[in-house]
């Protein structure tokens, strides 16, 4: 560990969220107007991340009124408000320079649909499921379903006496 490092530790942000190039986030930054402050939101695609620490930055991306905009941000920047991530995108880069190049629908960037830590998300603690109790269902509800046509008659004979020993407890 660099001696430095325990000096910039207290610099540092903890409420950063997790994102990475590709994804649309909004960046919430304090601008200074004289004696007066405001926040001004700058939304667009993260084109790189680079850096670690305090010198880390996040170059974000935007086209306003038919213009590109690219902004440099210091993640651990005091002047940054907050930062929110809108969407997460699905790109394959790590630094997507490729974007001014591009216009229109070639310089959109795919949305990806599962969120971080996918099989995370998939092994979710099973405490946190409902167990269904037998007494509250519904067993008229259960005998008015129809019939499906690929069960042979042996099996329905053992799902008919199992929705009726359901019924009896």
């Amino acid at each position: 560990m660099h001696p430095t490092e325990t000096i910039d530790r207290d610099s540092l942000r903890d409420d950063i969220p997790e994102f990475r190039p590709g994804d649309t986030v909004k960046v919430h930054v304090r601008v200074v107007e004289g004696s007066r402050e405001r926040v001004q939101v700058f939304q667009g695609a993260v084109m790189r991340r680079q850096g670690g620490g305090v010198q880390e930055t996040f170059t974000v991306r935007k086209v306003s009124f038919g213009v590109g905009v690219e902004r440099t941000f210091p993640v651990h920047s005091p002047t940054i408000a907050k930062i929110e991530v809108a969407t997460l995108g699905d790109v394959r880069r790590a630094k997507l320079y490729y974007l001014r190049d591009r216009h229109g629908k070639a310089a959109k960037i795919k949305e990806r649909r599962v969120a971080r830590g996918g099989k995370a998300a998939a092994e979710a603690p099973v405490e946190d499921v409902e167990e269904l109790d037998v007494e509250d269902m519904d067993v008229e509800a259960v005998d008015e379903v129809e019939a499906v046509d690929e069960v042979e008659p042996a099996e329905a004979e053992e799902l008919d006496e199992a929705v009726e020993e359901a019924a009896n407890e």
